[in-house]
């Protein structure tokens, strides 16, 4: 094998999901902050999707590895199953024998966990990878799972991860409870030109290639011609392109090792693959439109008396903090990584504080969770927040703002009559797992 002709440690790409080699592009960041909103938030599912080998795998785990030991964890990743076959591997996840229940034990001994779960203090998690799988049936008893509540938050968070094709299942008319449940969703497209470079650089620099040029400079826009910035199959045709120069004892890749991997492997150029770049045509449509629709409000970001930015917001969600994978950055020692996250609808804005260090301020009082209303003034670090909605006034006046301090108690506005209802909470002890 070729590692000590080239000198490295391990296999730089390998097709296997290893989080050590993750390569957080800005995407990817983004994508995994949104992830870690759910330990904090319980409010409805995160819908992570992407195309074959767009990383999203190698992510979750990324993400597994920074859980807080508190939250307990289930991950599923066989899908194409029944309703009774998805409870009981659930159950398995958590610890129980349940292959012998009936549905209703299932439905029981799970409500009965999560709570008991909630009682000790303890989050609890749910992962489903190749959601795209899932059948009507099964989605539908992840919605009803995820009504399990208290009477201050949801129980189980949910993150979904898939395909495209899973967009397509939860738009379904048949599905409309369960889509109005999701609160966000974010799709993993191809790494750029540039990135690619980037990705490769760091994999070998993972694999002990350190600042080695192991890859002529030439030979990067031919990978991404041929990969077309999906990383999986960057793999494949670096790890092929190596295997050539290894035989013609070489330590470092040519473009004509590239030409000579993409002839072995048959490639055409990725953008002649039938559907290789409709799904980005797709999100870049869905984007213009977005960005066409006038904003329902502004956000302006102030240091003292000068205005950095205006952040015109749209109905779905964005994410401030100091790091570039943000929405919005705020450069400053005083904002947290990830510091807090806008939520928009058609009726309302909301704040939510993502954990951060030095925490949200409104007429200073700190708060967890606020709906804004026009004129509202976030202090955020050392900066301010100045909040103008852009709706009809007598729309504003019907909103009921939150309390400081204190997170909203009440219903999702999707929940029906008759479903969903509080769980009281038990006193005996949780049953030790």
């Amino acid at each position: 094998m070729y590692i000590e002709p080239f000198h490295l440690k391990e296999l730089p790409f390998r097709l296997s999901p290893d989080p050590q080699f993750l390569f957080l592009s800005k995407q990817h960041a983004r994508a995994k902050a949104y992830m870690e909103s759910t330990i904090w938030f319980a409010d409805g599912f995160v819908v992570i999707t992407g195309e074959i080998g767009a990383g999203k795998t190698t992510l979750i785990e990324s993400f597994l590895r920074d859980v807080p030991q508190d939250v307990v964890v289930a991950q599923i990743n066989q899908t194409q199953v029944s309703a009774v076959d998805f409870l009981q591997s659930l159950l398995a996840q958590f610890g129980f024998s349940p292959f012998k229940m009936k549905k209703s034990e299932l439905l029981v001994t799970l409500n009965n966990f999560l709570i008991e779960q909630y009682a000790a203090g303890r989050r609890v998690l749910l992962i489903v990878d190749e959601a795209q799988n899932l059948s009507q049936r099964v989605l539908e008893e992840i919605r009803m799972l995820s009504g399990v509540e208290t009477t201050k938050e949801k129980v189980l968070r949910i993150i979904l991860a898939g395909q495209p094709e899973l967009n397509a299942k939860l738009d379904a008319p048949e599905l409309v409870q369960l889509n109005q449940r999701v609160r966000l969703r974010f799709h993993l497209s191809a790494l750029s030109a540039d990135e690619t470079a980037e990705y490769i650089r760091h994999r070998l620099a993972i694999a002990g290639g350190a600042d080695r040029q192991i890859f002529a400079p030439d030979t990067f826009a031919e990978i991404h011609r041929y990969s077309g910035g999906v990383p999986r199959l960057i793999n494949t045709l670096c790890d092929t392109a190596m295997m050539a120069a290894y035989s013609d004892d070489r330590d470092h890749v040519t473009a004509a090792d590239i030409a000579s991997a993409v002839g072995e492997l048959q490639w055409v150029e990725f953008a002649a693959r039938p559907g290789g770049m409709a799904t980005t045509t797709s999100i870049r449509q869905r984007v213009r439109h977005d960005v066409a629709m006038p904003p329902l409000a502004r956000l302006q970001v102030l240091d003292g008396s000068h205005t950095q930015q205006e952040i015109p917001l749209r109905p779905g969600r964005i994410i401030i903090g100091r790091t570039p994978d943000n929405d919005v950055q705020i450069d400053s020692r005083f904002i947290s990584r990830h510091h807090c996250q806008i939520s928009t609808t058609h009726q309302a804005c909301i704040i939510e504080d993502l954990n951060s260090t030095n925490g949200l301020y409104v007429r200073s009082l700190r708060v967890h969770r606020h709906y804004l209303r026009d004129g509202d003034v976030v202090l955020i670090g050392k900066h301010e927040l100045i909040y103008l909605d852009e709706r009809m006034p007598h729309a504003r006046a019907n909103l009921n703002d939150t309390l400081p301090g204190i997170p909203s108690l009440g219903h999702d506005d999707d929940t029906l009559a008759g479903e969903d209802l509080p769980l009281e909470i038990p006193t005996v002890s949780p049953r030790t797992q």
